[in-house]
């Protein structure tokens, strides 16, 4: 794994859900991070429900966060629902630390 995916996931996991105390990669929202000419990040995330009241903000703060690392120029950010997230897409420490 390059040390560039390793910030980004770093910098994922200081976002929380602000319904449940594990952060989103460790919920399992982030399906997919590539890193295109070591300088775009390509990221595929969901939320726990399509309703989801932070639908608009956390996915804003997903982007900005790894906006800030060194040597991201762009973010491409996509919000997709197919998989569904369901529970068995949260790490076992994630699913440890909600009594799971």
């Amino acid at each position: 794994m390059s040390e560039l995916k390793n910030k980004v996931i770093l910098e994922i996991k200081k976002i929380y859900d602000p319904e449940i105390p594990v952060n989103i990669y460790e919920l399992g929202l982030i399906y997919k991070i590539d890193i295109e000419n070591e300088k775009k990040v390509n990221i595929d995330m969901t939320l726990t429900s399509p309703n989801c009241p932070v639908a608009e903000s956390l996915p804003k703060m997903v982007k900005d966060n790894i906006l800030k690392l060194d040597g991201v120029d762009d973010v491409d950010l996509k919000l997709v629902w197919d998989p569904p997230w369901t529970k068995d897409k949260m790490s076992e420490a994630a699913k440890l630390e909600l009594n799971l």
